[in-house]
């Protein structure tokens, strides 16, 4: 097991290919512009070890992130704020472009720019009773950090205008319900529940479920033609790998799901 430090309140932990994100700033992991960097540099570091087949954003067993640092934000003008809030941007995409199978893994509250950070991830898994919002409305405000546009490919728009417009919270069922959450699990739980789910991936054809990844996510922001010739393009790049070879051929002399893969 390996452990990096990427500033004073984030982490990444690796073992057995599963790195881990931690994000821990008692009492609430509010997300100040320290931890925004973290967590980009930690997702950077993700993306270039190969040694990493998927990937965890966690915030501990009962807090994931309660929102943004107001008390760093509220002293800011427009001007500072047109700068500071690209950036934001910026880190929460790095996380999202992880080449890898990602988890976010939420205990507690995950509000304002926490549900935003969880919704980076490929998966959201939670304990059965964390709380899920965007309240900036509250504030005078509005989510800046892709409230606005993850949630409503998740949710749907008219939903994602309920949860916006309002700033209510969510509990963890509805957010089941809904598609913000996509597995619920026992309180104390959500990491070993999170590494689970991606064990899978660990050993498995990182190539192709990186042309998979970058396939859907780009086809969500394009029409079904550009969508379809991205797919296409993703689809023969992988003739080129070794893992396609090798799992055709055991394919057609062992069946399907006993191949071994490189990665490469």
């Amino acid at each position: 097991m390996s452990d990096n430090a990427f500033g004073e309140f984030v982490s990444l932990s690796v073992q057995d290919g599963i790195g881990v994100i931690r994000i821990d700033r008692p009492k609430m992991n509010a997300l100040n512009k320290e931890i925004q960097e973290g967590l980009a540099a930690a997702a950077a570091a993700v993306t270039e070890d190969d040694d990493i087949a998927a990937a965890i954003v966690y915030g501990g067993e009962k807090v994931f992130a309660a929102g943004a640092d107001i008390k760093e934000m509220e002293p800011l003008d427009h001007a500072e704020m047109v700068g500071r809030a690209a950036r934001l941007q910026e880190c929460f995409a790095a996380v999202a472009a992880i080449p890898k199978p990602t988890v976010a893994a939420v205990a507690g509250y995950a509000l304002g720019g926490g549900c935003e950070l969880s919704m980076t991830c490929d998966f959201r898994v939670a304990a059965s009773d964390a709380t899920f919002g965007q309240p900036e409305i509250l504030l005078g405000i509005i989510p800046g950090a892709g409230g606005t546009q993850r949630l409503t490919r998740l949710v749907g728009p008219a939903k994602a205008k309920d949860l916006v417009f309002t700033g209510r919270f969510v509990p963890a069922e509805e957010a089941l319900r809904i598609g913000l959450v996509d597995e619920l699990v026992e309180p104390g739980t959500v990491l070993e529940s999170a590494k689970a789910k991606l064990a899978p991936y660990v050993g498995g054809p990182r190539l192709a479920l990186r042309a998979a990844k970058e396939a859907i996510d780009r086809g969500l922001d394009v029409d079904l033609r550009t969508g379809l010739a991205i797919e296409t393009q993703q689809f023969a790049s992988l003739f080129a790998t070794k893992d396609r070879a090798s799992g055709m051929r055991s394919f057609l002399e062992n069946g399907p799901g006993k191949a071994t893969f490189e990665g490469r």
